[in-house]
């Protein structure tokens, strides 16, 4: 039985709407001349000029997106993951290719016009022109698609600020990373009682002093080597190119589906494959199950253990700032309190009045 086609007409490749507009924006051409010969040698040429711009300029916005600004190396890690190593530099490397082609080919162009003899050897020239101009815009169809996917892929990815301090949440699924970082950051995860809820990363922030802290909600892992899912993929892609600290959150209760062991054993895995990085084991859920241990114990649904936990991620982040955080500003303790000395805070607080100035005349 012969398979039906679908009745959905695919979309066209970015060359025809590319040719399109080039072609469109050329044939409006009206110059001025005072002889006919004149007017269709200026109109060939402007032709030419007209749809080599227009198609420069489209090309340009195709690959603006990864030019200004630049991606991150997170960003490149991500595409790398999703597209393949090097997929967009060899992309990126096609279309300026076919930009310089199409600047060659103008330039003769344009002097073959100006030595052309008549309207017919004129139009023969353009339509040239025309012919290999679209040639070169369409060898590039399936890079401008694969760059256009890439961007649309990125957008939906949340952009991090290079150099922040990054916290990075990760742990197999329904192990509680989005409910803990919602407690941690302005993010608002969706939270849900069934595995793989969160199917790509998220962003919120947090103060961290003078600081601003990146918390990063990742999709579940289930540390299978070479069989990862995207969404997997994209989670440890997370953990080895964007995280300042990891922190990895288990699940002691069970409820999410996967046992201690497995949770032990990916942790464990991790902590040999980056043993730079610093991983921050917290054991979720104290609400059910509280183990006797070292580690932090939060329950995101009370608030229990969050406070402390704090402690640990700013001791292992290790902020920068010039300026400390408040609550440690105002628990410090002055030299002179320290040393049982009293200290008139009025007086230090007051600044010393201005002399006035006096007047140099007399009073008599």
């Amino acid at each position: 039985m012969p398979r039906r086609r679908s009745s959905t007409p695919s979309a066209p490749p970015p060359s025809v709407a590319i040719l399109d507009t080039a072609f469109r924006r050329a044939s409006l051409a009206t110059p001025h001349g005072e002889t006919k010969a004149a007017r269709d040698r200026l109109r060939a040429q402007l032709k030419v000029v007209r749809s080599t711009a227009t198609v420069i300029r489209h090309l340009r916005l195709e690959t603006r997106r990864f030019l200004q600004p630049k991606p991150t190396d997170f960003e490149r890690a991500l595409i790398d993951g999703r597209f393949g190593p090097g997929t967009l530099d060899r992309s990126l490397v096609r279309v300026r290719r076919a930009e310089e082609r199409i600047r060659g080919l103008a330039r003769p162009t344009e002097r073959a016009v100006q030595r052309a003899s008549g309207s017919e050897e004129l139009g023969d020239i353009v339509r040239s022109y025309y012919g290999r101009l679209s040639s070169f815009v369409r060898e590039v169809d399936p890079d401008l698609l694969r760059l256009r996917d890439m961007a649309a892929f990125l957008d939906d990815r949340p952009r991090l600020e290079p150099g922040a301090p990054t916290l990075v949440v990760a742990g197999f699924p329904n192990v509680g990373k989005s409910s803990l970082v919602a407690r941690l950051s302005s993010a608002h995860p969706k939270v849900a009682d069934y595995p793989f809820t969160t199917l790509a990363l998220q962003v919120g922030h947090a103060d961290l002093g003078f600081d601003r802290l990146q918390v990063l909600d990742t999709p579940g892992v289930l540390g299978r080597r070479g069989k990862e899912n995207p969404a997997e993929s994209e989670a440890t892609t997370a953990v080895h190119s964007a995280a300042t600290v990891v922190l990895f959150v288990l699940d002691p209760s069970e409820s999410s589906g996967y046992s201690m062991a497995e949770q032990e054993g990916l942790l464990q895995r991790w902590r040999e494959e980056y043993p730079t990085l610093p991983i921050v084991a917290v054991e979720t859920k104290s609400d059910l199950v509280q183990r006797e241990n070292d580690r932090p114990h939060v329950s995101a649904r009370t608030g229990e253990g969050v406070d402390a936990l704090w402690a640990e991620i700013r001791r292992q982040v290790r902020p920068t700032g010039a300026l400390p955080p408040l609550q440690e500003a105002l628990e410090e303790t002055p030299p002179e309190l320290a040393a049982g000395r009293e200290v008139d805070v009025a007086a230090e607080d007051e600044e010393p009045r201005p002399r006035r100035r006096r007047s140099g005349r007399s009073k008599r």
